[in-house]
């Protein structure tokens, strides 16, 4: 019946290893004053002219700079390299806006060929419905108002109706071949020169790529030559991999979509793959906006309505198979932003640089997050936009107890049991939650209203948690469950010093355990988690108030059919009540065992245990689940009550009586 269980944490399971000793408060985060961030958006603003280009050849180096690297290790000079990748970048750039622009062309002649199919389906839906259709009643409402105003302006008198002015009438002289060759240039001037601008920058940005590395690490990170070089490197890594990786699902989503629609006969099928592509570079509405070109042609093409919803049909299975599929194979959640982040700054850069920013400010978010993450001064904006847990699991599950709500706690413990034991979720977060409790009591910033509503909603998420219990017990009795895929067992990861972190928990058939708390509310659910992980174990629990420790109330406890009792302390400082309550015990039940649970999160070294257990009399002293269970569990036998030694009053000896001296005579 007994599991063999895994204590402790895999290094690569996120979340649980932050868990440290003595990490009982985060580090305070220093926020930027409101003047600074106010002056560097105004300059990225006001700027936008100068930064636009810096910042897209930026994002440009990032994704050719792998492609230079890989041609450097074949050979090539750095010269013809960084020449080569950056030309092959821009013909397929110009390339596809040359690809484009003739799908456009095209498109716009044949739209008058495609008139009489909406006529036909804007009478349709004019039909459509009772009395005329909402379309003929809206119609009408929109004419009686017209109708209405046109009477009140003829029913003015002369007078009181404005005076209309003359219409102005322009001459327009026929141009002449210089002026339309510059009207058609003098638009295309500043995308050009902005073009050329970018690639000349990016050519002198990979050239010297090494050279500014270096220059940056000066400037910002001398004192830490780690720090910034792992920033500089998580950066190239991030954006890189992340402009890569969605180029390439960006491609495998608009191949079959290009497909799709000219077999279903939409006209410029090419155009709304590309279009497709490029688009799903915008987070969210990027792809909302690639289906609804086609669906308006589509509506256009065809009289009735199959084609429409066939087009429908297949950009909504693409995007099926592109998110749940394509993008977990290939790229993840590998940006390391949050979904609100990214769709906040969409809106941000949107707003700051036009369209361009729209498209850029997925990697340029992954950049400030990326520097948050390795620059303290900037940690606030990893805490804002980044997906990694801003709180360690225990903190998190503490917040929760404290405002009251076991429900999202049991959510929270129940995303962890998919993975680990229950003992290792109370060793590792419920017990640490409760500590940060009783470490605010103590401080005397919590009152007693909230210590009760803490262990209140701590006793709440143990009941809640009935059910993994149940499941567990049930998989230690059929060891056939245990072994099959999709197990917790199955899923643990499986190291070289596996033998070294596995502890074999005792099988508690046939024994009965008594938890009890301390001296507090706090203490009786850490009491209560105790009892809950002995029941799997197969123990026969009972559970005691801290109530019931009080020395008028111990001798009123059954102890007849309990071999151990098991008391619990959150407060390090409570010695000497353990002592007290020990010789209590002991007294009520000669044959009773007594084990003290002075819980802490690190836990303390096994020898200082075993001479705290001889100096207070009990049968053993833990710090954590682990060692609580086998003690609790343990069949030695109870540690007899020492008797303490009383001190006894030496009298002196009385001086013998001397005889009368006739008597001696």
């Amino acid at each position: 019946m007994a599991a063999n269980r895994r204590n402790g944490m895999h290094p690569s399971e996120p979340g649980l290893v932050g868990i440290v000793s003595g990490a009982m408060a985060l580090p305070r985060m220093s926020l930027p004053t409101v003047a600074t961030v106010v002056a560097a958006v105004a300059a990225l603003y006001f700027g936008r002219e100068v930064f636009l280009p810096i910042a897209i050849a930026l994002l440009l180096t990032f994704a050719l700079a792998p492609m230079v690297s890989a041609l450097k290790r074949v050979g090539i000079p750095r010269l013809p390299a960084v020449i080569t990748s950056v030309v092959g970048a821009f013909t397929v750039l110009a390339l596809f806006s040359f690809i484009v622009a003739t799908q456009v062309s095209e498109l716009a002649q044949n739209i008058p060929l495609y008139q009489s199919n909406i006529l036909t389906k804007i009478r349709s839906l004019k039909e459509t419905g009772v009395g005329g259709g909402i379309i003929a009643r809206l119609g009408e409402v929109i004419e009686r108002v017209g109708q209405e105003l046109d009477r009140q302006e003829a029913s003015q008198p002369a007078a009181d109706q404005p005076r209309r002015e003359p219409v102005p009438v322009e001459i327009i002289a026929r141009e002449r071949p210089l002026q339309v060759l510059q009207n058609l240039i003098g638009p295309l001037i500043s995308p050009l020169a902005s073009a050329g601008l970018i690639i000349v920058v990016v050519i002198f940005m990979l050239l010297e790529r090494e050279d500014l590395r270096d220059r940056f690490i000066r400037l910002v990170g001398y004192g830490d030559l780690h720090r910034t070089t792992e920033a500089l490197q998580d950066a190239g890594k991030r954006v890189g991999r992340y402009l890569l990786m969605q180029l390439v699902v960006n491609i495998l989503y608009a191949i079959p979509i290009t497909a799709g629609l000219w077999v279903l006969g939409i006209p410029n099928a090419l155009l709304w793959g590309l279009l497709a592509l490029a688009l799903r570079f915008v987070p969210y509405i990027g792809p909302i906006i690639g289906a609804l070109l086609p669906l308006f042609l589509a509506l256009a093409v065809a009289p009735g309505w199959s084609l429409v919803l066939w087009t429908a049909g297949l950009f909504v299975v693409m995007e099926m198979i592109t998110g749940n599929i394509v993008e977990p194979w290939l790229y993840g959640s590998r940006t390391g932003l949050s979904p609100l982040a990214i769709i906040v700054a969409a809106i941000f850069w949107t707003w700051l640089w036009g369209p361009l920013g729209l498209v850029l400010s997925t990697p340029l978010t992954v950049c400030l997050v990326v520097l948050g993450r390795h620059v303290p001064q900037f940690e606030f904006l990893d805490v804002l936009f980044g997906n990694e847990p801003v709180l360690e699991p225990h903190a998190r599950l503490y917040q929760r107890l404290l405002a009251g709500d076991p429900e999202e706690a049991t959510d929270h413990a129940e995303e962890i049991l998919e993975e680990r034991y229950l003992f290792e979720f109370y060793d590792k977060v419920a017990i640490p939650a409760l500590l940060l409790g009783e470490q605010d009591r103590v401080r005397g910033v919590m009152g007693d209203e909230q210590r009760r509503q803490v262990a209140a909603s701590a006793q709440t998420l143990v009941a809640n948690l009935d059910d993994s219990a149940r499941e567990e017990a049930e998989e230690d009795n059929d060891p056939a469950a245990a072994e099959e895929p999709g197990s917790r067992k199955d899923k643990e990861p499986q190291g070289e010093d596996e033998d070294e972190n596995d502890i074999e928990l005792p099988d508690g058939t046939d024994m009965s355990v008594l938890c009890a708390g301390g001296r507090g509310e706090l203490d009786d659910a850490a009491a209560a988690m105790l009892a809950q992980v002995l029941e799997i174990q197969g123990a026969t629990v009972s559970k005691a108030s801290f109530a019931d420790m009080d020395p008028a109330s111990i001798r009123r406890l059954e102890l007849d059919a309990v071999d151990t009792v098991v008391v619990g302390f959150l407060n390090r400082d409570s010695v000497k009540h353990a002592r007290f309550l020990v010789r209590r015990l002991k007294r009520a039940k000669s044959a009773l065992r007594v084990g003290i649970v002075f819980w802490s999160e690190g836990g303390d070294d096994k020898e200082a245990a075993v001479k705290l257990a001889n100096d207070i009399n009990a049968d053993f002293v833990a710090h954590g689940m682990v060692e609580a269970v086998l003690g609790g569990l343990s069949s030695d036998p109870p540690v007899a009550l020492k008797v303490a030694a009383k001190r006894r009053m030496r009298r002196r000896p009385r001086p013998a009586k001397k005889a009368p001296l006739a008597a001696a005579k």
